[in-house]
């Protein structure tokens, strides 16, 4: 590696948000690998050093830390160096005067792609060029309406494709490793080259299945408006361990009778928006079925003060009820399988119009807040369960 590669320990500080003072006490309780305190840093290093800054701040002690580096359990994360931060930033308006959009827009196609909106302020060159590609689309007579909908198919489908990426590079590649017990540096690095090998391939892959897929239903459709519509399904593959979240309309049905199938329609893509608009940022909708919405995510409190807060957000009727449950899925291309799903389903099946029902393992998980207070209803027995299982009910503490 030559000496332009490396960083100063000034510019390792900066990227990890700690002081440099920090950095070095980190270096000499060896939970930064291949860390020199004053010396030049490695790339990765300083991608170690940011790692670790993440974990402190998420309350993780050093000894915790160093023993997952031991392991290899972090080095993964070396492979957000292929992604680096662009060296120019936009503001909104200079992206309106550019691309021709205007600023409530930008930011409606942003949160409907499932981008955080906290991000639609500060644009790189690549969002412009993005956002110049929409405003072609609706340049050339694409109804909005239209587009919208399918920016959220967009963002959906490739956050699955993305989540699948990650997923499976960790349960095929990283975790192999770990078992042959590589040293985390030399697992880094390998797992560093094999993901810059890769990354080039994906694009002309997914236009490849893209292109395949649209030609065959643009056929179907021609051939179509007389055919039934084709189903497909999946099964099994890793296990791993997550946040779950269903949410529905409380008396959906009646409202559909009352109101008609249109107005009820109308009425759930507003309340899937809102939902996808306000969700923290590591959850994602899984899927959504009828007026129903999966929701997953790895930060259960996240997920807490997410359906708290929607809760006390969402004023319409009918009013939505969500429940919540943590525990080992089942996971396969996108999707999320096994019992504990199961359960939350039945958790949220239980639950009133505005109210937010959990689990005991989420009411252990989120611990004592003094934002959010949870009352026992009890033990409940769930429907295609054997054992009771003890529920609460979060709410705002005022």
């Amino acid at each position: 590696m030559s000496d332009d590669d490396r960083l100063t320990l000034a510019e390792v500080a900066d990227q990890a948000g700690v002081t440099p003072a920090t950095l070095k006490r980190w270096a000499r309780a060896g939970v930064i690998p291949d860390a020199d305190g004053d010396s030049a840093w490695t790339p990765i290093a300083a991608a170690h050093a940011r790692i670790v800054a993440r974990l402190r701040a998420r309350g993780h002690s050093l000894d915790d830390i160093r023993e997952a580096a031991r392991d290899g359990r972090l080095a993964y994360g070396f492979v957000e160096d292929l992604f680096p931060s662009p060296a120019r930033r936009h503001s909104m308006d200079e992206v309106s005067e550019q691309t021709g959009l205007e600023p409530a827009l930008i930011e409606r196609i942003w949160t409907t792609i499932g981008l955080p909106q906290r991000e639609a302020h500060d644009f790189s060159d690549e969002d412009v060029q993005a956002l110049h590609y929409v405003g072609a689309v609706l340049d050339a007579g694409f109804p909005l309406v239209a587009f919208l909908q399918l920016t959220r198919v967009y963002g959906q489908t490739i956050s699955q494709i993305a989540d699948a990426e990650t997923r499976l590079f960790h349960i095929y590649v990283h975790e192999p490793l770990m078992r042959e017990g590589v040293p985390g540096i030399e697992m880094a690095e390998e797992m560093e080259h094999l993901a810059r090998d890769l990354l080039p391939l994906a694009s002309p892959i997914m236009d490849f299945i893209h292109r395949r897929f649209l030609q065959h239903f643009v056929e179907q459709d021609v051939v179509g408006h007389m055919e039934v519509d084709l189903a497909g399904e999946d099964s099994e593959l890793g296990r791993v361990r997550v946040a779950l979240a269903f949410c529905d309309l409380a008396g959906y049905t009646r409202f559909t009778e009352e109101e008609g199938e249109e107005e009820a329609l109308s009425f759930v893509e507003r309340f899937i928006e809102s939902v996808t608009e306000t969700l923290p940022d590591d959850a994602r909708v899984v899927k959504t079925i009828g007026d129903e919405v999966m929701i997953v995510g790895q930060d259960v409190p996240a997920l807490v003060d997410w359906a708290v807060g929607f809760q006390r957000l969402f004023d319409e009727r009918p009013a939505p009820r969500i429940g919540i449950h943590q525990g080992p899925v089942i996971y396969r291309d996108g999707d999320y399988f096994g019992r504990d799903v199961n359960l939350t389903s039945r958790v949220v099946a239980r639950a009133r119009g505005s109210e937010v029902l959990v689990t005991d393992s989420v009411r252990d998980a989120v611990g004592e807040t003094d934002h959010l207070g949870f009352e026992g209803i009890g033990t409940v027995k769930l429907k295609g369960f054997d054992e009771p299982r003890t529920l609460y009910r979060a709410y705002p503490r005022e």
